[in-house]
C-alpha cells in the first residue's frame, strides 16, 4: 500500500545509527533529560501489574497467560503510576512498555516518567516504531537469551523531540489513521472466522449425511451423530484400524538423537497443514530400539492424545512418535484415509471428552480404540472426500487471500507510525 503524504520541506542530517535525517525544527536530546526515573517502593497494597509487547503494563489479573505470582516481599516492587513508560527485561525485542495502570511491578524493570516536553501519546507510538527498536538493541547487556536493557546505556542515547503541538497532532493523525486501519484487520479477521465456520458446516454435513439427500435415514444410535444414510454402518475405530502408542528415548545418552529416523512430536502436529512432511527432532537406530513406539508407514494417522488432544495429521513421511502421539494405521479396504481425517477431525471434541488423567488429560488407546464412527460405502467415501476437497479449496483460497491483506495491512501500519514519528512525514496539517 502506497503512502500519499508529503514530506517535511527541510531536514537536517544527524549522526545516529539508527536515522540519517529530521525535520531541521526538531531537536536532538539525551533520553535522561527529558524523562526521569521512578523509583518508589512500599506500596505492597497496589495491584499487580504486568507488562507485555502486546497489550502494554496492564493489570496481572487481565492479562491471559500465566506468569510467577509475586506474594512475598511485595514492599520491594516498584510503583508505576498510569502514563508511566516500562523498560521490561526484553524491552529491545519490542519497544518500551506504555503503562495503562497504576500498580506494582517487578524490582529488575526500569520506570520512566515523561518530564513537561514529552507527549505520552506521542512517545508511546514512537517506542514501538522499528527505528526506536533498532537504538534499544544497541543498548543491551548480556548474551543471547539473557539479554536486557541497560539503562545506564539508554539513558546517554539521543533522541529527536518534535515540538509538543507538533506530537499532539502526529499522535492525532496515527490515532485515527491507525484506528481504521485496526477495524479493517478485525472485520477481516471476523470473515476469516465465519468462512472457517462455514468450511467446517460443508465437512460435518457431508460426513455424517452424505452429498446424496434423497437417500433415506436411520439412527446411527449415537446421540451426538443423529440419523444417517440407512445404507451406511456404524463401527467403531478398532474395526477399521490398529493403533500404536509412542515413547521416547533416553534425553541424556546422545547416540539416541540426532539420527536419520523422524520423531515426531505433539509440537510437530501444531503446525497448520494436513499433512506431516518432516520432524524438529530426530532419533538414531539404537533410539529406536531403546524406546517403546514403532515405525509408522506412510499414508496414515497421527494425532496427539494428550492435553491438548487433537491436531490430527496424515504422515507423508516414514516416522516413530513420542508418547503424546498415537498413530492410527488404516485398513484402506474398509476405509478411505482421507475420509477418516476429515471424519475424526469433525468429531474432535467428542473425542476430547474422552479424555482422562489426573496431572494431564490424555486420551487413552482403549478409549480411542472404542470411540464410535459412522462409514459410507468405500466408492461414497471417496465421493465425500472429493465434493469436501473441491468446496473446502474455494474457502481455503480465499482465507489465504484474506489472511495475506492483514499481513500488507499490517506491513503498512509498521511503515505508517515509523514515517510519522520519525519526521518522513509531514502530518502537522491534519
Amino acid at each position: 500500500m502506497e503512502m500519499k503524504f508529503k514530506p517535511y520541506e527541510e531536514y537536517k542530517k544527524v549522526d545516529l545509527p539508527w536515522i540519517d535525517e529530521i525535520p531541521s525544527h526538531w531537536e536532538m536530546k539525551k533520553i535522561k533529560y527529558i524523562f526521569s526515573e521512578r523509583n518508589e517502593r512500599g506500596k505492597e497494597r497496589e495491584p499487580l501489574l504486568v507488562a507485555s509487547q502486546r497489550h502494554g503494563v496492564i493489570l496481572k489479573s487481565m492479562y491471559e497467560n500465566r506468569t510467577v505470582e509475586a506474594l512475598r516481599n511485595l514492599e520491594s516492587l516498584k510503583y508505576v503510576n498510569v502514563g508511566d513508560f516500562v523498560i521490561s527485561l526484553r524491552s529491545f525485542q519490542g519497544g518500551v512498555e506504555y503503562a495503562y495502570y497504576s500498580g506494582i511491578i517487578s524490582p529488575a524493570y526500569t520506570i520512566m516518567i515523561p518530564k513537561g516536553e514529552v507527549v505520552r501519546r506521542y512517545f508511546k507510538y514512537l517506542a514501538k516504531s522499528y527505528n526506536f527498536i533498532k537504538l534499544l538493541q544497541t543498548c543491551v547487556t548480556g548474551i543471547r537469551e539473557g539479554q536486557n536493557i541497560d539503562y545506564n546505556k539508554l539513558r546517554d542515547q539521543k533522541i529527536f523531540l518534535p515540538p509538543k503541538e507538533e506530537q499532539d497532532k502526529i499522535a492525532d493523525f496515527l490515532d485515527h489513521n491507525l484506528s481504521k486501519i485496526d477495524k479493517f484487520i478485525e472485520l477481516t479477521e471476523r470473515q476469516i472466522e465465519l468462512l472457517k465456520e462455514q468450511k467446517e458446516v460443508i465437512i460435518n454435513d457431508a460426513v455424517t449425511k452424505g452429498i446424496d439427500k434423497d437417500v433415506e435415514y436411520k439412527d446411527s444410535g449415537i446421540d451426538w451423530i443423529g440419523e444417517i444414510p440407512a445404507h451406511w454402518e456404524v463401527t467403531r475405530v478398532k474395526y477399521i484400524s490398529k493403533i500404536l502408542n509412542g515413547g521416547t528415548p533416553n534425553s541424556s545418552i546422545s547416540e539416541f538423537w540426532n539420527g536419520d529416523i523422524f520423531w515426531v512430536t505433539p509440537k510437530d502436529l501444531s503446525k497448520v497443514s494436513k499433512y506431516i512432511y518432516s520432524s524438529d527432532r530426530k532419533i538414531t537406530k539404537e533410539g529406536y530400539k531403546n524406546c517403546s513406539t514403532s515405525l509408522i508407514p506412510k499414508n496414515n494417522i497421527i494425532m496427539a492424545t494428550r492435553a491438548p488432544i487433537g491436531n490430527i495429521k496424515i504422515n507423508k513421511i516414514e516416522t516413530t512418535i513420542n508418547q503424546g502421539c498415537k498413530a492410527i494405521l488404516v485398513d484402506k479396504n474398509l476405509i478411505d484415509l482421507n475420509y477418516l481425517y476429515f471424519l475424526l477431525n469433525d468429531y474432535l471434541e467428542e473425542l476430547q471428552l474422552l479424555g482422562n488423567g489426573a496431572t494431564f488429560v490424555e486420551l487413552s488407546t482403549s478409549n480411542l480404540s472404542q470411540f464410535k464412527i459412522n462409514i459410507p460405502p468405500k466408492k461414497e467415501q471417496k465421493e465425500i472426500v472429493s465434493y469436501i476437497e473441491k468446496e473446502t479449496s474455494k474457502i481455503d483460497r480465499t482465507i489465504e487471500l484474506y489472511k495475506s491483506q492483514i499481513e500488507l495491512i499490517k506491513e503498512y501500519r509498521t511503515s505508517l507510525i515509523a514515517s510519522a514519528v520519525t519526521g518522513k512525514i509531514d502530518v502537522r496539517d491534519f
